[in-house]
């Protein structure tokens, strides 16, 4: 089966997120606005104990922060992706290390970079219109972040939480 390991912000930050990502985003459908830790991976069942221990203790040994958006970029010309940026990317990717470690090791895709996908599989035009416009927007969001969630691919795609983790206090 599919998993993967993502954060979801605050309601305010998916209403921003989801006014975008229902027109501009192939995925809206599928799943609620979400920070990715850890990219989509197949995993047995047999191995979901090992895994869900190592989330626990990752969870029980982080303390909870705050995410800040502060822009809008994209990831043009590696791909036709266009995303809410953080101003704090450290708690994440510190995040994401812990899990990475000792979690699936297959190699990432691409080099990891916390961010919140509001557009994706756009023309170049698409991308180029949509960059410019919102490069201008002011975006000043923030989301407490104090659990992540081990979410699996359903047959459909869509996905959904099979087990949340909380951060310390």
């Amino acid at each position: 089966m599919m998993y993967s390991i993502v954060v979801f912000p605050s309601s305010k930050v998916q209403e921003v997120a989801n006014s975008y990502r229902k027109r501009y985003d192939s995925a809206y459908a599928l799943i609620p606005p979400y920070i990715r830790l850890k990219e989509g991976f197949e995993l047995e069942e047999a191995q979901l104990p090992e895994l869900v221990s190592h989330l626990e203790q990752v969870a029980s040994s982080t303390e909870s922060f705050t995410a800040q958006f502060h822009r809008v970029s994209s990831f043009h010309p590696t791909t036709n992706v266009i995303y809410l940026a953080l101003q704090n990317k450290e708690p994440f990717t510190a995040l994401h290390q812990k899990i990475a470690n000792q979690c699936v090791n297959e190699k990432e895709t691409y080099a990891y970079v916390p961010h919140l996908t509001i557009g994706r599989d756009l023309s170049d035009d698409e991308l180029r219109d949509l960059t410019g416009q919102m490069s201008m927007a002011k975006i000043d969001l923030t989301s407490e972040v104090d659990r992540f969630h081990l979410i699996y691919q359903l047959e459909d795609g869509i996905w959904s939480v099979y087990q949340t983790f909380l951060l310390k206090k």
